[in-house]
């Protein structure tokens, strides 16, 4: 049987997403390995989490450039761009939580790589009229990787379907919750 390193990841980060505590041996079980093959490839926790980040960075860049947020439109581009990460939420989630991340060097100039292209998308939409100039485009930036998250959640704890998932964050980060009367 071939190693899937992708694939251990995701489920890996499927259930750490779930249970933050989950031992090495739940991982592995959840991935459908023996322990001692996950620690062939990750012989720690900080080294199954640290792959875990890196691919990440490499999965959300991935959906940066599918989306094209560079491209037309900033509404459109980040309706795009939200129905990209969609299906990969609740890894995304993972990494959002996942505090250790955030100590390591490799892992900061990558989230600064994807945080410098998303924030250009905001300012962009703001220098054309589009999106409010009171929420800088870092904020929104943070507002749209934490509903992207908790999407990812709440479709892993069943209170979400995920059909609905880009619609709702979508609408939630566009149009805001507060009621339009007119």
């Amino acid at each position: 049987m071939s190693f899937d390193r992708e694939q251990v990841l995701r489920d890996a980060a499927a259930l750490l997403s779930r249970r933050a505590t989950a031992s090495m041996d739940e991982i592995a079980r959840a991935a459908g390995i023996s322990r001692a093959t996950l620690h062939r490839h990750f012989p720690g926790r900080d080294s199954l989490v640290r792959a875990l980040g890196a691919l990440g960075i490499q999965q959300v860049e991935e959906r940066l450039d599918a989306a094209r947020i560079e491209d037309g439109d900033p509404v459109d581009a980040v309706r795009r761009l939200i129905a990209e990460a969609i299906p990969v939420s609740g890894f995304l989630g993972f990494l959002y939580g996942e505090n250790q991340l955030y100590d390591l060097p490799e892992t900061e100039v990558g989230w600064a790589r994807i945080d410098a292209r998303v924030s250009a998308l905001f300012r962009r939409g703001q220098e054309q009229g589009l999106f409010r100039y009171d929420l800088t485009p870092a904020w929104l930036g943070e507002a749209l990787y934490a509903l992207i998250a908790a999407s990812g959640w709440s479709v892993q704890e069943g209170r979400l379907a995920p059909r609905d998932s880009e619609h709702m964050v979508a609408e939630l980060l566009l149009g805001g919750m507060l009621r339009r009367t007119s």
